[in-house]
């Protein structure tokens, strides 16, 4: 048993999963809570949009069974072989998630422009940044990351930020 990724059509996370629940495959799906600026939008989201995990033999259950579920677009692979997801990757994911969650969930109402903030994850992780704005859309926002000599407007996940605690 082995985990793997599938991708699925946009929104269509929650079908996929229970899908494959039905039958009988164990799924991940890792969600967060959100405070959306919106109330009527969703207050749980996907923490990757459009990605799941599978823990799965693919010997027993076939890749087919996988690549042509309804709502899927098909398993994340790497040179024609399907990419396999380290079992320490979920366990460090799930406790990630678990904290967001015990934690009520993301917050960005507490930051305001001019703000520091730590980048936790990406290429720019462990770099520190100025807060520059909420975006629309799917929890986004700007920064101003000083790199190679200048300042420079980056978008980033809403999950890859934290206000840097004062001392």
């Amino acid at each position: 048993m082995q985990w793997y990724t599938i991708i699925s059509k946009p929104r269509k996370e929650i079908q996929v999963a229970n899908y494959l629940r039905s039958q009988d495959i164990a799924v991940y799906h890792p969600t967060i809570k959100v405070n959306p600026v919106n109330p009527r939008s969703a207050r749980i989201r996907s923490y990757f949009p459009r990605y799941l995990f599978v823990n799965a033999d693919l010997d027993e259950v076939g890749t087919s069974t996988l690549t042509w579920v309804p709502g899927a677009v098909g398993l994340v692979e790497f040179g024609g072989e399907p990419a396999v997801v380290p079992d320490i990757f979920i366990g460090k994911l799930q406790e990630r998630i678990a904290e967001i969650n015990t934690a009520g969930g993301l917050h960005l109402d507490g930051l305001e422009k001019g703000d520091t903030v730590r980048i936790t994850s990406g290429p720019f992780a462990g770099y520190d940044a100025i807060f520059d704005a909420h975006l629309s859309g799917e929890e986004r926002v700007q920064v101003l990351l000083h790199w190679l000599g200048r300042e420079m407007k980056t978008k980033l996940n809403a999950n890859a930020i934290e206000k840097r605690r004062t001392r």
